[in-house]
């Protein structure tokens, strides 16, 4: 909440200060969260490996940024869904099913994006 009587700088240093206890929130309280991180140190390891471009780079740690927002997202409204309506309810479930597909995408979208980068790399192994 934000309070009067702090200057710009102090609400903004408040600022950082919940978003990262949110993003600790995330990282030891979800296990899709555990499971993207997972996923994006596999990547991070294998763009090291396979010494991809400063472009690759970027792209890459765009598409993990994608997942995880959408990761925490969805979290955001499930937990939102249950606090007002804890039993099932018809709407709140196709609400949940809603906000669940959008890491689907955020992740088939980034699966995608990994082929395109390390499938030509690995056929020049081969």
């Amino acid at each position: 909440m934000k309070n009067p009587n702090d200057s710009f700088l102090r609400g903004r240093l408040r600022s950082v200060k919940f978003a990262l206890r949110g993003m600790w929130l995330l990282i030891t309280t979800e296990d899709s969260i555990k499971a993207q991180l997972f996923f994006a140190i596999i990547a991070t390891i294998l763009g090291f490996c396979f010494h991809i471009s400063s472009t690759e780079w970027m792209i890459q740690f765009l598409s993990i940024g994608l997942v995880l927002v959408a990761e925490a997202l969805n979290t955001a409204v499930e937990k939102i869904s249950d606090f007002v309506h804890s039993d099932y309810h018809k709407k709140i479930g196709f609400i949940k099913d809603i906000a669940a597909g959008s890491p689907s995408f955020a992740a088939i979208i980034s699966l995608i994006i990994a082929g395109i980068i390390y499938v030509p790399k690995i056929l020049l192994i081969l």
